[in-house]
């Protein structure tokens, strides 16, 4: 007997010859349904059918939930988002429907239960899952909808407690997000509500289903959320305990997309809290350069109490002035340069009025940073559309220094914030001479500004401005020399004036140099083997000079 056979799972049939042709296309229709339903179930075929929500943050979900429920996809809720959801009219069975079980010990028991593990896990083609499930009545959640507890914002929250920001540790909701990123092929997983839109829109786009490579996006996304947030719970318990763990994690957010790090060629981004530091009230984007010199900028306007103005180029001060007012204060740190201002970055500590605005918009500034804007300053300001106006709030700024970061070939470094200026119980004359009140002023001006200046830092100032910069030279006398040579430039007299050097004199022609320009005081370090000449050559020429026994390199 000649004839054809249809194989589809455990079906058999035989054709006769008279009708082979007719029949046979019709079982093999059949039989291609069956498989491609059945035998040969994929991720990015697999139909959606159960939804578990269960959020902390509700942006945006009641607007999602219905339009699951439009989707005739069921919804699994827990508390609180049940409750919510259902005052809106979405219908949701509740996650102690599906277990059996209440909810306990105030929430902190809900979710962990097999019935909501083995759904969020099951690998829908494995035949001994499909055995298990229906032998235990588990049924398969397709796509998990979870957000944790606000513990970040509990515990960045001066007025919480201990209790509160323990109670701010998610368990079941970690959990789950981990369960069902792990089963990403079967259990679509949205930690973020920015991707409500694009998953609506793919299951309508794809009658219910999820592509593979979408489903895999979702889970990098929710296990970069939980390594966060594990993170950020670990410094808490470890901050008080060991300064540098044996394991040193990094973890931010995403801020925002650069178009390019230093250079065109150089891809970049930004994370972590610096737009919330900064609030950004006109011009372009910012660029990576500019965020590295505004944070110079804004750390060293921060070293002084009265009305100061700082210009940054390239992270160094090319001017600081300090006056009863931003104006006079501008008038004297652009003196001390007033080429290196031209696309610079200017930060003041005051807020900034129409008057200061009109002395500043003459020449073309990149970013001005503040704590504040008058009105109609902004309307002045922003007639240059190219430039940045940025608000600090140097508060939260000096709350966030944190420890600083600098990657090398293969790791990277993690050091303390260079968080002091001085070191009083240090400090002392050497000299024979004892400076006077206005040496001492002009020296502590000149070495806030030097803790700014890349190293090697000289640095020559008056009690209320600077005179010249000298930065980033391999020589220390060097440094000197350049310095004294740009004061040439812009007829700035330097006699009387005093000097700060970020680190000791490691020979007496540094100071030399100084006093060559002019200079009758020093502040620097010590700590030279041949302090000994430095302080004779500063006898010699009746020179004062103070040791900090702190120094401020800058690399």
């Amino acid at each position: 007997m000649t004839g054809a056979v249809c194989v589809s799972r455990k079906i058999f049939l035989w054709i006769i010859p008279s009708v082979e042709c007719c029949i046979c296309t019709v079982i093999s229709r059949f039989s291609l349904h069956f498989t491609l339903d059945y035998i040969m179930l994929t991720p990015s075929s697999y139909q959606v059918k159960r939804a578990l929500i269960s959020v902390s943050d509700k942006t945006g979900i009641v607007e999602f939930a219905r339009e699951l429920h439009a989707l005739d996809i069921e919804i699994l809720s827990t508390g609180g988002t049940a409750s919510m959801l259902r005052s809106e009219g979405i219908p949701v069975t509740s996650v102690s429907d599906i277990t059996g079980f209440p909810e306990v010990m105030d929430g902190r028991v809900k979710t962990l239960h097999p019935k909501i593990h083995g759904g969020l896990l099951a690998v829908l083609d494995n035949e001994q899952h499909k055995q298990q499930m229906d032998e235990h009545d588990i049924s398969s959640i397709d796509i998990a909808i979870i957000n944790l507890y606000p513990f970040e914002k509990t515990v960045t929250n001066p007025n919480s407690t201990d209790e509160d920001i323990i109670e701010n540790i998610d368990i079941g909701g970690p959990a789950m997000v981990r369960a069902s990123a792990k089963n990403y092929k079967w259990t679509a997983i949205v930690v973020n509500p920015l991707r409500y839109e694009q998953l609506l829109t793919e299951l309508k786009a794809n009658n219910n289903t999820i592509n593979e490579d979408v489903r895999r996006s979702l889970a990098a996304e929710a296990f970069a959320h939980t390594a966060r947030y594990d993170t950020l719970i670990a410094e808490y318990f470890a901050k008080e305990k060991q300064e540098y763990a044996e394991t040193y994690i990094i973890t931010g957010s995403k801020d925002q997309d650069l178009r390019y790090g230093e250079n065109p060629h150089q891809s970049s981004a930004l994370y972590g809290g610096f737009t919330k530091l900064y609030n950004q009230v006109h011009g372009k984007e910012l660029s990576y350069n500019n965020i590295i010199d505004i944070d110079a900028a804004q750390h060293l306007v921060m070293e002084f109490g009265e009305p100061t103005v700082a210009i940054i180029k390239h992270t160094n001060p090319c001017g600081v002035g300090s006056a009863d007012n931003l104006v006079d204060a501008w008038d004297k740190a652009f003196s001390t340069d007033t080429v290196a201002p031209f696309g610079g970055i200017v930060a003041v500590n005051r807020v900034i009025d129409a008057t200061f605005a009109n002395a500043v918009h003459a020449i073309f500034t990149e970013v001005l940073i503040a704590p504040g804007f008058t009105d109609e300053a902004l309307d002045i300001l922003r007639k240059k559309k190219d430039r940045r106006l940025m608000i600090a709030n140097a508060n939260e700024i000096s709350r966030n220094l944190g420890k600083q970061v600098r990657s090398v070939s293969g790791g990277f470094i993690v050091q303390s914030a260079d968080d002091k200026l001085l070191d009083k119980d240090a400090m002392r004359v050497v000299t024979d001479r004892e400076p006077n009140d206005n040496e001492i002023a002009s020296m502590m001006f000149a070495w806030k500004v030097s803790k700014h200046v890349k190293s090697n830092a000289i640095v020559y100032c008056a009690p209320d401005r600077t005179l010249a910069v000298g930065a980033g030279q391999m020589s220390r006398v060097d440094s000197a020399r350049i310095a004294v040579s740009r004061a040439k430039q812009f007829n700035l007299n330097l006699q009387g004036c005093a000097v700060a050097s970020d680190a000791f004199f490691p020979f007496a022609d540094g100071l030399l140099q100084c006093i060559e320009a002019g200079a009758t005081a020093v502040i620097q370090p010590g700590g030279s083997v041949r302090d000994s000449e430095v302080i004779a050559a500063a006898n010699e020429h009746n020179i004062a000079m103070m040791f900090t026994g702190m120094r401020h390199f800058k690399h």
